[in-house]
């Protein structure tokens, strides 16, 4: 089994971690392939020079990392497990303690691969040309920056413009990013499994401007009718490019999902409780206190 190891060098714990790995892997029969970014503190195994021929990425870091590795994979779908190394890491799967444990059940198969719905986003110039294109597994924002002044956007869903938002931008979110940026800015929390796509304003500059779920055939696109010349595009919080009035920005399904690693016994609604505090119940040592 070829597994690929993305991480993030800022944790403290990583080279501990990245040395459990490397003493496990063996009796598991378990060829670990670092990212050329880590591959000197494993001190071990071989260097990740192309997602293809993997079995399986495990990252280690938090959500950020976990993203990140999606990204390396560029749309092919292997199994993620995420392993948290942080505080929150609400789209990762085992704990570092749980690190062993989730190795071997990895190993042995004792899994699920959830599918998770990912997001196509593509800018076009004002000849129309493509200049830029990602693919998300949270979001796609369109956002001022740092300016003041808020953004005139109109939006278009297949085709038929459906609004025009005075606001400090719009969050296209999966499923996945319901959770995330989209939740902050006031969208709805949307079960994972059902496949969609929210549009979320940012700091609604109207009463009557809300979010909206949409299906997952539609085809959004976004486009600056006024406010700063240059407004920015971000993906999944970590990568983007500069945007201009007149530019189109336009997000669909992404036809690969990204396939993350979940163990029984841990929900979705679980998972929003322990990490999020969500629902009103408190969670203590898996029982529930109303």
């Amino acid at each position: 089994m070829r597994i690929g190891v993305v991480g993030n060098r800022g944790y403290d714990g990583l080279p501990e971690v990245l040395r459990t790995l490397l003493d496990r892997a063996p009796a598991l029969g378990v060829e670990l392939c670092f990212e050329r970014e880590i591959h000197d503190l494993a001190d071990g195994g071989t260097c990740l020079e192309s997602p293809d021929g993997l079995d399986a990425l495990i990252t280690l870091g938090g959500d950020g990392t976990l993203l990140r590795g999606a990204r390396i994979l560029d749309g092919r779908e292997v199994p993620v497990l995420g392993i948290n190394l942080g505080r929150l890491g609400f789209l990762t799967a085992s704990s570092a303690e749980q690190l062993a444990e989730s190795l071997d059940r990895l190993a042995a198969g004792d899994f699920r691969a959830e599918p998770r719905m990912r997001i196509d986003g593509r800018v076009y110039d004002l000849k129309g040309d493509e200049r830029k294109r990602w693919s998300a597994v949270n979001d796609v924002v369109l956002h001022k920056g740092g300016f003041a002044r808020v953004v005139q956007v109109r939006v278009a869903v297949n085709g038929e413009i459906i609004a025009a938002y005075a606001a400090d931008g719009v969050v296209v979110a999966t499923p996945t990013g319901s959770t995330g940026y989209s939740l902050s800015a006031g969208g709805p929390v949307v079960v994972p499994s059902l496949d969609s796509i929210v549009l979320t304003p940012i700091s609604a500059h109207a009463l009557a401007i809300r979010p909206l779920v949409l299906p997952p055939t539609a085809e959004i696109a976004l486009q600056a009718e006024d406010g700063p010349e240059e407004l920015l595009v971000t993906v999944d919080g970590q990568v983007g490019t500069t945007f201009s009035a007149g530019e189109t920005l336009a997000v669909k399904r992404d036809e690969h999902p990204i396939m993350l690693v979940r163990f029984p016994g841990m929900t979705f609604f679980t998972r929003m409780r322990r990490k999020l505090g969500w629902g009103g119940l408190a969670e203590r040592d898996g029982h529930y206190r109303s």
